[in-house]
Formats: C-alpha cells, sequence, structure tokens
C-alpha cells in the first residue's frame, strides 16, 4: 500500500469555485480556504479523483451488524445484533469486511479459556475488507483500499470495523479476499489458539522454515529449526495451520509426518505434502513415528491439540529435538518440570504473534512473504468451508465437533 501521494496546482479561483469545508480550528479561522486539487470542484471540462471520505466529529454514528458475546459458554452465545459503529479517529480506519477468518482462539475467547478485555464482546481476531473511511490527518490508507489485519484488536465478527491504520496490511490483487482472509492469521504470522504459532520463513530458495522459537533460544544465531533431511511431526495436519506446515516443510525438503483425525482428512494432509499420515483413532502415534524414525525420533513436533498429544508429542522428539506447542483443542496440558526436558535435552517453546511483528516494518514483511507464496503457488490454501456471518455459531460447532478441514471463514 503505497503513500498518498496528492499533487497540487496552483491556479486562479472563481468566487463559484470557493466552498467552505470543515476546519479542527473553526473558532480562530472562521473564514473558508480557497478550493484546491486536494478538494476538487466538478468541472464539465475534466473529471478528477474523488477524495478520501474523512471522519467528522459531528457525524452520526450508523448501525451495523456484528456478532456479540454477552456471556461465556457454548456456540448458543454468539448472538447476531445491530451495534453502532462511528468514525475513524486520528490514526484509525474504517474497514467494511469482506471475509472473516475463523480461528480455535474465537472459540476459546468464547468460552473463557483466554480472558475477553469486558462483556458483551465481538470475537474475531482477522479478515479483510475495503476502507471506507479514514481519519484525520492519516496517510498511506485511502478509501476503497483493499486491506488484510491478523491478531489484534479483537472484533473482526462485524459487517464493519474500527481499525488502527498500522495494523493493517495491502492485499494484492493477486490474492483473492477469502483466501487472504483465511491465511493472513494462520499462514503469515500463526495458527491462533491457547498459545499461537508463529512461523516466518526467509524463503523457499533458503531452505529453511524459520520457526518463532529460532530467536528465543539462539539469539546470535541463524540456525534453523527445518531444513532439508529433517523430520517433523504436525498434528492436526488437515486443520488450517497444519495443512500449511505441511506444505511449506515438504518444500524445503523434510520429512513430514501429521496426525489427522479420519481417513478423508489423512487423503487431505497426503495431498498437502505429509509423507506419512497417522490416523491416530486407529493407532498410537508414538509408536508409529518410533518406527518411521527407526528409533531416531523427529527434530520438531507442531502440536496444537495440547492436553491428549503434549506428553506424546515429547516423547517423539530426538535428542534436542523442539517442541512447539501452539494450542489446547483438546485441552490445557499438564504442567512439565524441566527434568522432563532434561531427559533429552529438549527445547520447549510457545511463540506469541505480538513479539514477532511489533514494528510496522515486520507486518508488512511477514504478510508480504505469505501473500508472495500464496500467488506463486508455493501455499495452496484449503478454504474447505464457508459460512455467512450470521451463522458463527453453526461455524463454531462444526469447528470443535472436528467437521471442519482446511480453514473455515465467515461471510458478512
Amino acid at each position: 500500500m503505497g503513500l498518498l501521494r496528492v499533487g497540487f496546482q496552483h491556479r486562479q479561483l472563481f468566487q463559484s469555485q470557493v466552498v467552505p469545508l470543515p476546519h479542527h480550528h473553526f473558532h480562530q479561522n472562521p473564514k473558508p480556504f480557497p478550493q484546491t486539487s486536494c478538494y476538487p470542484v466538478p468541472s464539465t471540462r475534466e473529471t478528477r479523483r474523488i477524495p478520501p471520505v474523512r471522519a467528522s466529529s459531528s457525524a452520526v454514528p450508523k448501525m451495523v451488524k456484528a456478532i456479540r458475546v454477552h456471556e461465556l459458554g457454548g456456540p448458543e452465545v454468539l448472538k447476531w445484533e445491530d451495534v453502532e459503529i462511528g468514525e475513524p479517529k486520528e490514526g484509525e480506519i474504517r474497514v467494511k469486511n469482506k471475509a472473516i477468518g475463523l480461528n480455535f482462539i474465537d472459540v476459546y475467547f468464547r468460552k473463557g479459556v483466554y480472558e475477553a478485555a469486558a462483556l458483551p464482546f465481538t470475537p474475531g481476531m482477522e479478515a479483510v475488507g475495503v476502507v471506507t473511511a479514514v481519519g484525520p490527518g492519516l496517510t498511506g490508507r485511502q478509501v476503497g483500499d483493499l486491506v488484510a489485519y491478523a491478531g489484534s484488536p479483537m472484533g473482526s465478527y462485524a459487517e464493519e470495523q474500527i481499525l488502527p491504520a498500522d495494523k493493517v496490511v495491502p492485499v494484492p490483487p493477486s490474492v483473492d479476499p477469502i483466501i487472504a482472509a483465511s491465511a493472513m492469521l494462520k499462514g503469515s504470522s500463526s495458527a491462533v489458539s491457547s498459545a499461537w504459532l508463529e512461523y516466518e520463513w526467509e524463503s523457499k530458495y533458503d531452505s529453511h522454515i524459520h520457526m518463532g522459537s529460532i530467536e528465543p533460544l539462539y539469539p546470535h544465531s541463524m540456525a534453523s529449526l527445518v531444513e532439508p533431511g529433517h523430520s517433523i511431526l504436525v498434528h492436526a495436519a488437515a486443520g488450517g495451520v497444519g495443512s500449511l506446515l505441511s506444505q511449506w516443510a515438504n518444500a524445503l525438503g523434510a520429512t513430514v509426518i501429521g496426525t489427522v483425525s479420519t481417513k478423508e482428512k489423512a487423503a487431505q494432509a497426503k495431498d498437502d505434502g505429509c509423507h506419512h499420515v497417522i490416523i491416530y483413532k486407529e493407532e498410537d502415534f508414538v509408536a508409529r513415528v518410533n518406527e518411521i524414525t527407526s528409533g531416531n525420533g523427529v527434530d520438531v513436533v507442531y502440536d496444537s491439540v495440547g492436553k491428549d498429544t503434549f506428553q506424546g508429542s515429547l516423547a517423539c522428539l530426538k535428542t534436542r529435538g523442539y517442541m512447539v506447542s501452539f494450542g489446547q483443542s483438546s485441552g490445557t496440558p499438564d504442567p512439565v518440570p524441566l527434568s522432563a526436558l532434561a531427559v533429552k535435552s529438549l527445547f520447549l517453546t510457545r511463540p506469541s504473534l505480538a513479539q514477532y511483528t511489533t514494528t510496522r516494518d515486520e507486518l508488512l514483511e511477514t504478510a508480504g512473504e505469505l501473500f508472495a507464496n500464496v500467488s506463486s503457488g508455493v501455499l495452496k490454501v484449503r478454504v474447505n468451508h464457508t459460512y455467512p456471518l450470521s451463522q458463527a455459531a453453526q461455524a463454531h460447532a462444526d469447528l470443535e465437533n472436528r467437521k471442519a478441514t482446511g480453514s473455515v471463514v465467515l461471510i458478512p
């Protein structure tokens, strides 16, 4: 999203071309100022670009539809209601959402596993939409821009929302809005669940995936978690993040072992690059991993399941292996004593998206790389399920009951 560049022309004006405009120091400067090309006067001789819609302090708030949570609980607490939305303030934009990503962290906030700032609240951490208004003095964003965001602030389950301008990124024309909404949080940054998985990549040609735990573990090293010849275990390999992880790791030369719950999901995991797929309801994944790796174990485990798989995941690691815990769909894992890691000198990490996109440059770089890999075909984003936003409760129920594969998107 390039900076907004506005050219000014100095020209003689007729009285009819002078119009009054709002002024934030009106009491000091009550006289209208001459029109310039920033605010063009319609002419029959030329056509000019319509200027951005700026926020007005006197504007009457409008009503939009949104999902609201008034009490914690199951999918039934998601209510479709009218909410008020005002004008963007300084540093903010208003966005009309076109597609909204559904993530497990939305379930955790609904249940109270993660605590929202207050009740009621609007859930949702990921969306793509069109800018409909910009705050006063803002440059770099303009009305009509297609933008995406992921993470903070919560509140994407709405037809329109106010966002900090520095939290959104431009969506290139080569990426469909629904694909962008499903991949922004899962793909460029993390699977959002109890602990988030933040993973970036340097590039397909650097022959490694740079995972979120590298810098904390090796602050002075560019060591990588996944390289050609490595083996990794991906739990929930047919899910939104599991699908992308499997594709990335396969493209970089790793041996990918995935766990799934059904034969149908096993077929998808195979298609996404898993060399070995374990249906955990039919066989012991620890024993199977041990067999596949000839007793050596895997270099890295990516575990979004939590309680049901955590101890087994540690058992699957080779000496000095990496355990990346990024979710708890089955419940919070039991506390891990340090002695359990000392047996094989294991590394355990629970990375967070916020610490890896702390600057605007980091956010733009991460999103830019993601969209480039989607556009080039390195990543195939599976949007297997879409629901009207008003049916978010049903989407949540299907996600929790493991009826969904790939990504789920809500359409306002």
